[in-house]
């Protein structure tokens, strides 16, 4: 079994999906705003869970991420839910590198090609970068914009978005507190799901 499927033990994931599912009562200050402007430079932090199926049985991941984007790169730390650092992700236009501790690093083209061969599924790096500020490409390759009465797209490479949950953003604007995410794929059974909250933005 590859160490990042061994984050948690059974409860423990259902203690982080419970944990998915709760997000923040403080009201929006207004509903009907849009998502900010894109950034190239964001700091985020939050929760990811992730199910799906391996050589036929059911396998979950979840933990707690940041993430630091900055124009032409990446840095994702993935970590346990008692703290402990699972794994370092780095992205930029030439590569895409994994590090975890006690091991050498592993460095693919692209990171599709990274979380193919390490996770056995792909984690979406590329379309994260849109989806955590409410923006993705849809499935004919138009940019789409997420809003509270807006919420749900099918993007260019198959994964089923939905915006579920909502927070303030910087400058009055609004951006995603939790995104659920399902792509169907022969690599992983009949169905990857994702479920990503995020921590309120300074």
């Amino acid at each position: 079994m590859h160490p990042l499927s061994r984050l948690v033990s059974a409860a423990a994931v259902a203690a982080a999906l419970a944990a998915c599912a709760t997000t923040s009562n403080v009201p929006l200050t207004n509903p009907t705003a849009q998502v900010g402007t894109y950034r190239d430079t964001i700091d985020l932090n939050g929760r990811l869970a992730a199910n799906y199926q391996k050589e036929g049985q059911p396998q979950s991941i979840n933990g707690n991420f940041t993430w630091v984007q900055r124009p032409g790169r990446i840095d994702v730390s993935l970590f346990s839910p008692l703290g402990q650092t699972v794994a370092e992700i780095t992205v930029t236009p030439e590569t895409a590198t994994l590090k975890q501790s006690g091991r050498e690093p592993r460095v693919e083209k692209d990171i599709d090609t990274l979380t193919a061969k390490s996770l056995g599924w792909t984690l979406p790096v590329s379309g994260l970068r849109d989806w955590l500020q409410g923006y993705a490409v849809d499935a004919s390759g138009k940019r789409f914009t997420a809003s509270p009465a807006h919420d749900s797209v099918v993007t260019n490479d198959g994964w089923r978005l939905r915006f579920v949950e909502w927070q303030n953003g910087p400058n009055g604007s609004l951006t995603p507190r939790r995104i659920d995410a399902e792509r169907s794929t022969t690599a992983v059974g009949d169905a990857l799901t994702i479920r990503i909250v995020i921590d309120p933005v300074a």
